[in-house]
């Protein structure tokens, strides 16, 4: 029945900084959103990859690009109903440790829940557990960027992995399995592997495999900057890459990163119901619907790169399931 399914809605990387940020300013809270922002506020829970420090911090880390939005962009944040941001990855540390600090505070004001870093290693690797029409979802934050990131039993940083570890891959299923006894579903959101990947590498697909086998119902890949095949394994999902779905980067004009998806989800406590792709276009620090022949690369480019894990979808973007 109807009354027993949610709907979560997953995109990719959110970065909210730099040119981002400065247009917010200019145009408003809800102006990066375009018009995906009633699809972002019709689901029940959505969750992405926060790209950018909320931080007014200027202990800048040495690295090619650092990342940041000033804390009222949260606001950007729950006008879209964001529920909870992954922040394990290569840029929430952008503005060091006083950055990271003051991200997490502002997203607790705000009531957005997170994963994947925190002040030590054990907030760092602790789960959240969303609760929608009495179905418990649980949700774990990795990241396989920035070694030096790593949060440690007195000190801060993210919930690191190296994959080609196997010591590393058993904590991570251990912690997996732990999760898995408390909820109805478990989802693992990973910022994993270097950009402009076309598709994952075979031990991501291994892992993502071992994931699934214990525990995992929806594996949120992000990292790439474009997106990767979605496969389903075993009737659960692994969206290996999501791509960007909101930035101001430069695009690539042959993977053409800025062209994704919003990646919606139906399920009930027993499994996943449906998936539905909706193509979506980065544009002057925005993001809106993807149309005509922009749709059509979309759907083209996801079915052929869905084709390696023998994944069907429709030309309409509707992944068939079983």
């Amino acid at each position: 029945m109807e009354d027993d399914l949610i709907t979560i809605g997953f995109a990719g990387d959110v970065m909210i900084g730099r040119g981002v940020d400065a247009a917010i300013s200019n145009k408003g809270y809800v102006y990066p959103w375009g018009n995906v922002l009633p699809l972002l506020r019709n689901t029940d829970i959505n969750i992405i990859n926060l790209e950018a420090a909320l931080t007014h911090s200027d202990k800048r880390v040495f690295k090619t690009f650092n990342f940041k939005a000033t804390p009222d962009k949260v606001k950007t944040l729950t006008e879209a109903s964001i529920t909870a941001v992954n922040l394990a990855n290569n840029h929430i540390l952008d503005f060091s440790e006083e950055g990271l600090v003051e991200t997490i505070q502002t997203l607790d004001k705000a009531y957005i829940k997170h994963v994947g870093a925190g002040m030590n290693e054990k907030e760092a690797q602790k789960p959240i557990i969303l609760r929608k029409k009495d179905i418990a979802i649980g949700l774990l934050g990795f990241t396989d960027n920035e070694s030096g990131w790593k949060a440690y039993a007195n000190s801060s940083g993210v919930n690191y992995i190296d994959i080609t570890k196997k010591d590393d891959r058993n904590k991570a299923l251990d912690d997996l399995e732990k999760l898995s006894k408390n909820v109805d579903i478990v989802i693992v959101s990973i910022h994993w592997g270097p950009n402009m990947n076309e598709e994952p590498y075979r031990h991501f697909i291994d892992f993502a495999h071992a994931m699934i086998d214990q525990g995992a119902d929806i594996i949120h890949g992000h990292s790439a900057h474009n997106f990767q095949g979605i496969e389903v394994y075993n009737h659960k999902l692994i969206l290996y890459d999501t791509g960007d779905f909101v930035d101001d980067y430069a695009v690539d004009p042959i993977l053409k990163n800025d062209h994704s998806f919003f990646f919606k989800v139906t399920l009930s406590r027993e499994r996943i119901e449906k998936l539905e792709l909706i193509p979506v276009l980065i544009s002057n620090y925005q993001v809106n619907l993807a149309t005509a022949k922009d749709f059509k690369w979309c759907i083209d480019r996801m079915q052929y790169l869905s084709t390696k894990f023998e994944t069907k979808m429709s030309d309409r973007g509707e992944v068939f399931l079983f």
